[in-house]
């Protein structure tokens, strides 16, 4: 989807990794989730959710092992549970069909800065940078998606500022980590988008309310 300088669209290939389980009902329609698992060049794995309506996903059999083609739009809300990330991100399908091809993670974001990027190094010395993008979509709601840039790419980004606009190429990730509470650990995931390329558009932009 684009409107004006927004822009939001994803094509992942991958694998399906359990069937669809019903998730939530909005405006009449019913959706359903499930784990789509996607090769990375390197042998590592992306593990994505993926939201579609229940009527798509009874149109294909969807069980797990089943190679697809999804595309539509990265997605985030607050998780307000309680338990698990606050804020949870996932691929919205707008269409999805049966794919026989080699696995592929695409993405092209055009948004707002909302947050001031933080700039650090690893404990290997490898320089990172990490933004929120405000991405608007209709009727005056937005997304807020989590993004990380390295290396010559992450010491760009620690330029911008609050209100920059940008359009950024680059692939929906997963991570594992270990989240430790009240002397508790527990092994959690986190989702970001991994920037392969990025342009500073013309202006600042007012942010989504």
């Amino acid at each position: 989807m684009q409107t004006g300088w927004n822009e939001n669209k994803a094509i992942l290939r991958g694998t399906v990794a359990a069937a669809p389980a019903p998730s939530h009902e909005n405006h009449g329609v019913w959706y359903d989730a499930f784990p789509l698992t996607v090769q990375r060049l390197s042998g590592a794995e992306d593990r994505v959710n993926v939201i579609l309506a229940h009527n798509m996903a009874q149109k294909l059999d969807l069980e797990p092992g089943r190679e697809v083609a999804i595309e539509g739009e990265v997605r985030s809300f607050n998780n307000k549970s309680g338990r698990g990330s606050r804020l949870v991100i996932t691929l919205y399908a707008r269409t999805i069909c049966p794919w026989d091809g080699p696995h592929g993670n695409e993405l092209v974001l055009s948004g707002a800065l909302c947050k001031r990027p933080v700039y650090r190094r690893t404990p290997m010395g490898r320089e990172i940078c990490d933004l929120l993008l405000a991405v608007n979509r209709r009727y005056g709601r937005a997304d807020y998606l989590p993004c990380i840039a390295w290396g010559a790419l992450a010491r760009q980004c620690a330029e911008l500022d609050v209100g920059d606009a940008v359009r950024l190429e680059g692939r929906f990730q997963s991570r594992s980590y270990t989240k430790v509470e009240q002397g508790e650990s527990t092994q959690r995931t986190a989702y970001e988008i991994s920037v392969m390329r990025l342009e500073v558009l013309d202006s600042a932009v007012s942010l989504p309310g």
